[in-house]
């Protein structure tokens, strides 16, 4: 099984930045079928909407709400991924969940705890 490890979420002003990074860790068994990595977020009171998406070459996808002030990225050999959050809004404050698997699904098989995201106006 693989474990999610995520960091980097805080409080910021609006117009504010922050870089969120996530480990993944276990059996070497498990890391090899990760494919798929990205950042889904939830804010109170509203459905879970995917943030972000990166597959192992490094393909991204990201939902056409998020495009412009976000960017994922990638380090294969650290088996870590990364979300660069420019331009924050109040509207993105949510709780960020790091995933994995072998395809973007809206049930990735592995998830982070989740890192708590708050943009004050």
């Amino acid at each position: 099984q693989v474990q999610l490890v995520e960091s980097g979420g805080g409080l910021v002003q609006a117009g504010g930045a922050l870089r969120l990074s996530c480990a993944a860790s276990g059996s070497i068994s498990s890391i090899n079928v990760i494919n798929v990595m990205g950042w889904y977020r939830q804010a109170p009171g509203k459905q879970r909407e995917l943030v972000a998406a990166i597959d192992s070459g490094g393909t991204t996808n990201y939902p056409d709400s998020m495009k412009g002030r976000f960017t994922i990225s990638r380090n294969n050999a650290k088996n870590t991924v990364y979300l660069q959050m420019n331009s924050l809004q109040p509207e993105d404050t949510a709780v960020y969940y790091c995933f994995a698997d072998r395809v973007l699904t809206s049930l990735p098989t592995s998830w982070g705890q989740g890192t708590q995201v708050t943009v004050s106006s």
